[in-house]
């Protein structure tokens, strides 16, 4: 009886660890070995049962899907490993026993909910342009705002690179001589997008934190832990 076999990216990607064009761009790297050799062709061929496959030195199988929720902090890296030897969002999950890909980014000086995952199906449902899943930042920013800055934030604006913000809901939350604070959700996922929103109305952001994702908040969980999420949280983060 013949043996299951899959190619080397298919292997990686079944496991959950990301997709099989990141993990193609893996194995080109040099970083995956099939029985303790170096294999760089992403369509080599494995034995499921049989071939044992490490990736990064670490023994990749098939697990059980698992949710996570990690409070990333400031200065942290959305990768898994950094050629700059910054610390990465993998440095909070040591204790975590299964592999996990993070669900989109938050760029170094952005801090807050990120959700984390082996279910690739479940990320590209999270992430997909037509699903709209709104997220809330809370930002802080110099200056204060007027009346027509917060219209333009709310219904769209020039934000540069031939790009324009859609619609966005604006809560104000306090306001001081020198800062304003505001949460802000959007229902895009444009490159750095609350910043260049911010930057379009002539405020430097100085504090930007995710606090939601659908209906899934941040809540009191501490910076830098992570919690695994339950069925049901899972399913709010996909509310629209």
């Amino acid at each position: 009886m013949k043996k299951p076999r899959a190619t080397l990216d298919r292997i990686l990607s079944k496991a959950g660890i990301a997709s099989r064009t990141t993990t193609r761009g893996w194995i080109e790297e040099g970083r995956v070995k099939v029985n303790g050799r170096v294999i760089r062709n992403p369509d080599h061929w494995v034995e499921t049962g049989k071939d044992v496959v490490h990736l990064d030195g670490l023994k990749v199988r098939e697990e059980k899907k698992i949710y996570v929720a990690l409070n990333k902090p400031t200065g942290v890296v959305t990768s898994f490993g950094d050629n700059r030897y910054r610390p990465t969002v993998y440095d909070y999950l040591r204790s975590l026993d299964r592999w996990v890909f993070p669900v989109g980014r938050l760029d170094m000086d952005t801090s807050g909910l990120l959700i984390l995952t082996n279910d690739t199906q479940y990320g590209e449902a999270l992430l997909q342009p037509e699903s709209k899943i709104p997220k809330t930042y809370y930002v802080k920013v110099d200056g204060v705002l007027t009346a027509e800055e917060y219209f333009k934030l709310a219904y769209g604006l020039d934000i540069g690179h031939s790009e324009v913000s859609g619609r966005a809901v604006v809560h104000e939350v306090r306001v001081s001589d020198k800062y304003t604070w505001f949460e802000l959700t959007i229902s895009e996922g444009k490159n750095r997008q609350v910043r260049r929103m911010c930057e379009a109305v002539g405020h430097a952001v100085l504090k930007l934190v995710r606090i939601q994702i659908g209906d899934l908040s941040l809540g009191d969980l501490p910076v830098g832990q992570f919690k695994v999420l339950t069925q049901k949280e899972t399913q709010k983060a996909l509310q629209k």
